[in-house]
């Protein structure tokens, strides 16, 4: 009972901290149900209620090819396996040996299954260039009226330290009839999709914008989102990438069905589309009198005659004396007298041979050798370099700034939605992680054929990631990012100090257990013996005085049995008897006390318990 107790205070600061591991682990829940749908205003509603969730499965989706400019859900092998063409061509102005599009690109299922059914297309190697590419079913001109709706999902499935996980739009024309030849340098109309190295995050949405006047092409960025999207790349979750772009040259960028960037092609792409109007006249040069100085030295200023410019901020403090003891002559450092010169020194090639440097033994007790130097203090008349104030300046003419001049390359084009045509769909990547998958990707002209597609696809397999991720275990390994061999290994790690920690709090228990007992084997007075015998009233105190020539002052079993205290009311009616009792138990406790010892010798048992003080009958007294 005693170690129980022992353990039961001296382990209380790992239960708190165990119970706090686990508070974090049950509040580790998805925040967000990831397979709810958002309206137009990207406000979130529900798809399916809680109690459908028991009947979530996975099938491919059924849609009608029509609807769309180009789909593929990758669940018929076969048939994608036929769409997709891999590159062949090589990447110019680099090295031979890694020139080659030989990235590895296969259909298979996610590492985290939810469905038999569910294929994806994927990068299973890292560190090489792939490329790979598939034709529309008809090409997307951004004529009328209709929106571009681009679609896909990504799961990072070993994470992304270094590399891109978008897609190519590629440009209507030669360069997308034969897409064997698909590389870095093929044309592409827009480009969209994450890209992350190190701390560098970019969720990239590029168009090539073609100037009206001399058809030259250049490469619009858009802005940056406000949110920081960390988490595709490392939860290992499916993620659904949208961009819409609509007529009226507004765009959105949702991720999982949150928008999270939006705003004009007009407006919010760097360089802008229009160039400005007017230019610096590069013909226009500053006059070489313009003075563009708002202060000058005042020229009426003159320099104090107790100005000294070549005081120095510091000086030896004259005040201070050389300390006693300080070997002047000395050097601090001389050369080791017990070295010698290597047999194998070669003077004409090594140069001289010197002995390496020691202390000075002398110098050892003294305040110092060499040459004494006072130190230094601040200089008073220091005051530094002398400077003539400003004033303004008169002939101050302002900031130069050249002329301008209408822009000859201006041009205004209020339509850059209306882009070069499209015709093929294009993965050019390069990563430093693997098993990167593409999945359901889509490009449509109608908004809500590609919402009923993500219903059918990427909402059903969050609702069942989200659902599975309830239970403890799994909220668990989401936390260790799916990888629980390495963190067993730290778990055992933990466990070394929190084993050896246990351990000692045994010891301490066992050895206090231990004195405890060898305590009871000598005839000293025990802190429980005595706290009982402070309860025995008169009866303890003659009992010692009647008995004080006999064995009971050594013996520990003198303190009064439980028969003792309930009889201590009928003991203390007479002073005779209670004397007569003691007289009596005194004999008693002695013969017992050598029956006892008997019983040590002959069992080998240590005495440990007290010793029952028989009663005497009031009678016999």
């Amino acid at each position: 009972m005693r170690f129980k107790h022992f353990l039961d205070l001296e382990l209380r600061p790992l239960l708190v901290i165990v119970l706090l591991i686990s508070f974090v682990l049950t509040e580790a829940e998805v925040e967000q149900d990831f397979a709810d749908v958002a309206d137009e205003d990207g406000h979130v509603e529900d798809v399916q209620d809680e109690s459908e969730l028991e009947e979530l499965v996975y099938e491919s989706p059924e849609y009608d090819q029509k609807k769309f400019h180009f789909a593929d859900h990758f669940d018929n092998i076969d048939e994608s396996r036929k769409r997709w063409i891999k590159s062949q061509a090589k990447k110019d102005d680099i090295a031979e040996e890694i020139a080659k599009y030989d990235g590895i690109w296969e259909w298979e299922p996610p590492q985290r299954i939810v469905s038999k059914k569910d294929v994806g297309l994927v990068l299973k190697s890292k560190a090489k260039h792939a490329a790979i590419a598939a034709k529309l079913n008809k090409p997307f001109t951004f004529k009328g009226d209709s929106p571009l709706i681009v679609q896909y999902e990504v799961t990072m499935q070993e994470g992304q330290e270094c590399g891109g996980a978008y897609i190519k739009l590629l440009s209507h024309g030669k360069s997308a009839e034969d897409l064997t030849k698909f590389n870095d340098k093929t044309p592409y109309t827009i480009m969209f999709g994450p890209d992350k190295c190190g701390s560098d995050i970019k969720l990239h949405f590029i168009f090539r914008h073609v100037n009206p006047i001399n058809g030259s092409i250049e490469e619009k960025h858009c802005k940056k989102p406000k949110d920081r999207l960390e988490e595709p790349f490392k939860d290992k979750l499916p993620h659904l990438y949208q961009l819409v772009l609509r007529p009226d040259n507004s765009f959105e960028i949702s991720v999982d069905r949150k928008v999270i960037n939006k705003g004009s092609l007009l407006a919010d792409f760097t360089p802008p589309v229009n160039p400005p109007r007017e230019i610096d006249d590069p013909e226009d040069k500053k006059p070489k009198d313009w003075d563009e100085r708002e202060k000058i030295p005042d020229p009426t200023a003159k320099k104090p005659e107790d100005w000294d410019d070549d005081a120095p901020p510091q000086i030896p403090d004259p005040t201070a004396v050389v300390p006693e003891g300080w070997l002047e002559d000395e050097t601090p450092m001389i050369p080791d007298p017990s070295s010698i010169k290597p047999s194998d020194w070669d003077s004409d090639m090594d140069g001289e041979w010197e002995a390496p440097m020691i202390d000075n033994p002398i110098c050892e007790n003294a305040p110092g050798c060499g040459e004494w130097k006072p130190p230094l203090i601040q200089n008073k008349e220091y005051k530094g370099k002398w400077r003539a104030p400003l004033i303004d300046n008169p002939n101050y003419q302002g900031k130069w700034a050249a002329r301008k001049i209408p822009n000859p390359d201006f041009f205004e084009d209020l339509t850059p939605f209306r882009m070069t045509p499209i015709s093929a769909i294009g993965l050019e990547l390069w990563s430093m992680s693997d098993n990167i998958l593409f999945d359901n990707i889509i490009i449509a002209d109608d908004i809500e054929a590609a919402r009923e597609f993500a219903a059918m696809t990427f909402d059903i397999k969050r609702k069942y990631i989200d659902k599975e991720s309830k239970t403890l275990w799994h909220r668990i390994m989401r936390r260790i990012n799916y990888k629980p061999g390495w963190w067993a290994l730290y778990f055992l790690y933990l466990l070394i100090p929190a084993g050896c920690y246990v351990y000692y709090l045994y010891g301490r228990a066992k050895e206090e257990t231990s004195s405890d007992a060898a305590a009871k084997k000598t005839d000293a007075v025990q802190p429980d013996d005595e706290a009982d015998s402070s309860g025995s009233g008169d009866t303890a105190d003659t009992i010692k005085a009647n008995s004080s020539n006999s064995k009971l002052e050594s013996n520990p079993k003198t303190k009064k049995s439980d028969l003792d205290v309930k009889d201590d009311k009928d003991e203390a009616e007479s002073d005779d008897i209670s004397a007569a009792s003691a007289a009596n138990i005194g004999g008693n406790d002695q013969r017992e006390s050598q029956d006892d010892d008997a019983d040590e010798t002959e069992a080998g048992q240590t005495a440990t318990k007290a010793v029952r003080k028989r009663r005497v009958p009031k009678d016999q007294s």
